[in-house]
């Protein structure tokens, strides 16, 4: 009698454990070859993923949510993990052109493939660390419930850790040919109607605190941050959104005359969002990290 006692509290116990168990495995980290960087990568509660980055003590982002919006549905929450694959690569290629001949591409990887039950489709998200950066991307694999499909707003986000001083331009569909302007991120959307130019009658500006990529930035204690994208071949180009209050950008893809912001068929991926990271701003223009995703 007594043993079986023992075994029904085992089992509730186990069934009790079981939830937490799920849930631990909701989140994986993965640093870069030196292991100076340290990429975090989850799930929350409602399913939303997110990432941060870290730089030894240092915090580069916040948790920062990601996902898609499509024109039949979102793809930004109600996720669970299928599985989270590693790998790490480490090689020399040889370009044609350019200012070196022979280039390193030397990464670790960290591939989360998601569910949605509720729609029943899946998509990868992959993340590749370098000792300078990182980058991500979405991939959307060939299955039953998403073969054509339209976006409608790619919401990843890019948590700042301080109000950092800010090399930017303003947003503009037409042209880069607006002054860069220096100030605190705080500052944008006051600076931002002086900096733009009026004159122009082309002008097409999305948001009064939106700013072109490549962004530059640099925090009190001095690391300079860079956020950029990669590989945009058949796809929108990214500007960013700021919200000012919380200092968190987020993706804003070039619409086409309809509003919407890609025509997609699977299998298909996104450009790579990257993140550069260095104590010398020098850094960024000697830094292989947007070729080797190109």
């Amino acid at each position: 009698m007594k043993t079986e006692r023992f075994k029904n509290l085992f089992l509730v116990l186990c069934f009790a454990l079981l939830p937490m168990a799920m849930m631990a495995k909701q989140e994986a980290t993965v640093s870069s070859p030196s292991g100076n960087l340290t990429l975090t990568v989850g799930v929350d509660n409602a399913g939303r993923p997110y990432y941060s980055l870290r730089r030894g003590g240092e915090v580069i982002l916040l948790p920062s949510a990601l996902g898609m919006k499509l024109k039949d549905g979102s793809l930004d929450s109600d996720f669970r993990v299928v599985a989270f694959a590693r790998a790490t690569k480490d090689e020399t290629w040889r370009q044609p052109w350019g200012e070196e001949v022979d280039v390193r591409n030397h990464y670790n990887e960290l591939e989360v493939d998601l569910n949605q039950p509720s729609s029943k489709r899946n998509i990868v998200i992959r993340f590749r660390v370098y000792d300078d950066g990182m980058g991500l991307r979405y991939e959307f694999p060939l299955q039953p419930e998403l073969n054509y499909f339209v976006i409608k707003d790619e919401h990843t986000q890019f948590a700042m850790a301080g109000d950092h001083t800010a090399w930017w331009l303003p947003g503009d569909y037409d042209t880069q040919e607006q002054e860069t302007q220096e100030s605190k991120l705080s500052e944008i959307r006051s600076r931002f109607h002086d900096a733009v130019n009026w004159n122009n009658s082309s002008v097409s500006v999305f948001s009064d605190t939106g700013v072109q990529t490549s962004l530059q930035m640099k925090s009190k204690d001095g690391l300079y941050i860079n956020i950029h994208e990669a590989a945009c071949a058949d796809y929108a180009t990214m500007h960013l959104n700021l919200d000012d209050k919380n200092m968190v950008f987020e993706s804003w893809l070039t619409p086409d005359a309809t509003g919407m912001k890609g025509y997609m068929q699977t299998p298909c991926e996104t450009p790579w969002r990257t993140v550069m990271v260095s104590d010398d701003a020098r850094d960024m223009l000697s830094s292989n990290l947007i070729l080797n995703l190109n």
